[in-house]
């Protein structure tokens, strides 16, 4: 796992710390696309009763996002990488999710994947980036679990607006979820921001 910022990890242990220290690890994958120390959008997380109703419904349930968009949008979902890194069989990647039918980016996800709990096929097709995680767990049939830990609202920068084609300042939600493979490890944490439909 991502370490959490030196600053996080040497406070004094409080419940606020403790508190602050477990938002950082649930936000791992996308402090990974920022970069640790580097300033990165305000993430506030909320009940799911907060949530624009739009978002709750596409959000606020225990399944794999593939799915539930291919679904939602009547189209297949493409891949587009924005950033990997790996060490040893643990892969981070931050990711745009598109629309096969015209283009549009319908999720920003910032995932870590521990490689060596899928099947040797399923590996490689992750590693080329190409086929969304969702889908790959579904073509392998690797038994899993999904485990939504929070939810959230974020004030988007220049960055994640470009790739979701929002206006930097707006306001997104979306949702820390862990995958648990069936052996009960953590195949995946992930962090998921929706862009505005509507």
């Amino acid at each position: 796992m991502i370490s959490s910022c030196p600053s996080i990890a040497s406070m004094p242990a409080t419940p606020e710390s403790a508190a602050l220290r477990q938002d950082e690890d649930m936000l791992a994958p996308l402090i990974f696309f920022y970069g640790i120390g580097n300033t990165r959008p305000r993430v506030t997380f909320v009940e799911p009763e907060a949530l624009a109703d739009h978002e709750r419904s596409l959000l606020v349930h225990d399944q794999d996002m593939t799915p539930r968009l291919r679904e939602y949008h009547a189209s297949s979902i493409d891949l587009d990488v924005a950033a990997r890194a790996r060490i040893g069989n643990y892969l981070v990647r931050a990711s745009v999710l598109h629309r096969r039918s015209d283009g549009k980016p319908v999720e920003f996800g910032a995932i870590g994947i521990h490689l060596d709990l899928l099947p040797e096929e399923a590996q490689n097709l992750v590693l080329e980036g190409r086929v969304p995680f969702g889908a790959i767990l579904e073509q392998y049939s690797v038994p899993h679990s999904s485990h939504p830990r929070g939810y959230f609202r974020i004030s988007v920068d220049q960055r994640l607006a470009d790739l979701l084609g929002a206006m930097s300042g707006q306001m997104l939600f979306g949702r820390c979820n862990e995958l648990r493979h069936g052996s009960g490890r953590v195949l995946a944490d992930v962090v998921e921001v929706l862009p505005r439909m509507f």
